[in-house]
């Protein structure tokens, strides 16, 4: 984590030390008055112990983090951000406090400023499904060799960014940051924070067409990523999808910068054969093209994965395509292929991300349950297509969120590319995925009414659910993150 000396940190945000500071070393200080001290990481929330951190006064529509600077350096945080236009309480006068313009601001310039001292080689993931399974699979991979830090949790928007950056230790020698976003140029102030060395688009989906109107949109917010990478860098895109080819012919990249490609395209750098796909792990060969090798200026050639076998812990061919990047990444790090292949196959990760658990009679469910928009929910329905040896195989689905005007037609589309090839039974809940359950019946035809039933909440079809899953059945459930679809998952467990 960062550690300075608190006029550093004064310095590195762009803010000055608050009325009576006491330079170190200056003898006629007062009892009382406080000299320069250390700051050892940063934090926003009061209710943690301070441990010598600076504390980050957030404010928000709702809240105010100004109305806890003072018990948050007496419960033990070194020093604390405080908005310069903000009169300074009585109970805060003679604190180590640094003004700042804005405490937001203040945080990403810190950031950026810390990043730019440090060493580790960065990779940042953006992509409208998979970043947080790619992440995880990049950590594992570059982890088997390095000392390695990922992005904790979901913090990967405008807030969590900085704070991961300001986690990192100085020794740290990689570190892999999911960078999210619901708008344009949001990627662009995350990557101007984290300027990657190594930046990677997972895919381009229909997630957040209700703030950008359109695909296209979303792949331009998607290739913001692209300007902050250092000059000499690498971005690693699908090859699969036309509007990233598109968007990069509009993209300036920094000098030198190179793009190699992933996916199922016989054009690809980074490809797949002989995958072998089950219900909770998948295997495939690595096949390189010849231009797949990249390493920067000054650094040894990279080794060669040609032909390497890897096992993921996790299903779905979809999940391939992630540990293709996640293989680019490592080969450009300079990874051994057997160390890549070894932390790939113990990764752990994070949940609720085709997560196999088993009810409470035995059988298999895959939750899926984090979050959910058209491009995963096929993905996810065509994973289960492939899996065989069970009774029935359940498709539980609930709202997709952030659509916007085509939200009723995308659910009713990806109701019907559910077929009776594909899964036994659909369920669905909430007041969208009822035109889920409306496509699948038509793609169902005469077998609808008692394969495709739509619920008015997750109690009756959870009931429904238990009353007929079987030991030998296999359960997807999956839905927007509003939609908590794990509390289907939690009561099939019990």
């Amino acid at each position: 984590m960062i550690t300075r000396m608190l006029s550093e940190i004064a310095a590195m945000s762009s803010g000055r030390l608050g009325p009576g500071y006491i330079a170190a070393g200056n003898t006629a200080a007062a009892p009382g008055e406080w000299s320069d001290l250390s700051v050892q990481g940063v934090y926003k929330d009061s209710r943690e112990a301070g441990d010598g951190r600076l504390f980050i006064p957030l404010s928000g529509d709702n809240f105010d983090g100004h109305l806890y600077a003072e018990a948050a350096l007496a419960n033990g945080a070194s020093a604390s951000f405080w908005q310069e236009d903000r009169e300074i309480p009585a109970g805060l006068a003679g604190k180590p406090l640094v003004l700042v313009d804005d405490t937001l601001a203040a945080l990403q310039r810190l950031a950026s400023a810390y990043r730019s001292q440090l060493k580790t080689t960065i990779v940042g993931i953006t992509g409208s499904n998979g970043k947080t399974t790619t992440k995880d699979m990049v950590a594992a991979a570059l982890g088997s060799t390095l000392r390695v830090h990922k992005t904790a949790g979901n913090l990967n928007n405008h807030i969590g960014l900085p704070l991961t950056v300001l986690s990192l230790a100085e020794d740290n020698e990689a570190a892999v940051l999911e960078m999210g976003m619901s708008g344009l140029r949001e990627i662009a102030l995350l990557t101007e924070i984290a300027r990657p060395d190594i930046a990677i688009i997972t895919n381009i989906g229909d997630a957040h067409l209700l703030q950008l109107g359109s695909r296209e949109a979303i792949a331009q917010a998607k290739l913001e990523i692209a300007e902050g990478l250092k000059p000499g860098g690498l971005l690693i895109v699908s090859a699969d999808e036309p509007l990233i080819r598109e968007q990069l012919k509009k993209t300036a990249l920094p000098e030198h910068a190179a793009v190699r490609t992933f996916g199922a395209s016989s054009n690809a750098d980074w490809r797949a054969a002989d995958i072998q796909v089950g219900a909770v792990s998948t295997s495939f060969s690595v096949q390189s093209g010849a231009a797949a090798a990249y390493s920067p200026a000054g650094k040894d050639a990279p080794p060669s994965y040609h032909s390497l076998r890897i096992e993921i812990p996790v299903p779905g061919v979809h999940n391939v395509h992630n540990a293709l990047a996640a293989i680019a990444a490592a080969a450009a790090c300079g990874i051994p292929p057997e160390a890549a292949a070894a932390g790939l196959a113990s990764m752990q990760l994070t949940g609720m991300r085709i997560q196999p658990m088993k009810a409470s009679n035995g059988a298999l469910i895959l939750n899926d349950a984090y979050n959910a928009n058209p491009t995963a929910v096929r993905a996810a329905v065509d994973l289960v297509a492939g899996l065989s040896g069970y009774r029935r195989k359940w498709i539980v689905l609930s709202d997709m969120r952030e659509l916007g005007a085509a939200e009723e037609a995308l659910h009713r589309e990806t109701g019907a590319y559910i077929t009776p090839d594909k899964a036994d039974a659909v369920l669905t809940c909430g007041a969208l995925s009822i035109h889920t359950s409306e496509g699948a019946a038509a793609s169902f035809g005469s077998s609808a009414a008692a394969a495709v039933r739509h619920f008015d909440n997750q109690d009756s079809l959870i009931g429904a659910l238990a009353a007929e899953l079987d030991p030998r059945d296999l359960v997807l459930v999956k839905g927007s993150r509003t939609m908590h679809m794990e509390r289907v998952v939690e009561a099939l467990q019990r």
